[in-house]
């Protein structure tokens, strides 16, 4: 019986594992995908630059049903300012960004 109840405890172990390897890879996804897409010019972490922060934008948008939508498609498109005075640039062409890629990126910055 004992054996039962160790096989039970390292599967449960096994899976917080692999759940914090995968959260490990996805936060390093993004990093990159920040990275790539010069996101950090104009946004921050923290305090407001020339853009909002991403816990602001998080704020904002976060129980709103359509705006992860919303904001993949300004990510990816760019547009008109909804946010003061500045336009939000297309994604850069090189490397490309991907719906995917948009999709991940915005579930990111609404869980800030």
């Amino acid at each position: 019986m004992k054996r039962v109840g160790n096989r039970c405890c390292s599967g449960v172990l096994l899976s917080l594992v692999l759940m914090v390897c995968a959260n490990a890879r996805a936060q390093s996804a993004v990093a990159g995908l920040i990275e790539e897409q010069h996101c950090m010019f104009c946004h921050t972490t923290e305090g407001a630059d020339l853009a909002p922060s991403f816990p602001k934008i998080a704020q904002r948008y976060r129980t709103s049903p359509q705006a992860s939508v919303m904001l993949e498609k300004k990510l990816l498109a760019g547009g008109k300012p909804h946010w003061g005075d500045i336009t939000m640039p297309e994604a850069d062409p090189v490397p490309p960004l991907s719906s995917d890629d948009a999709h991940l990126l915005i579930q990111w910055v609404l869980r800030q």
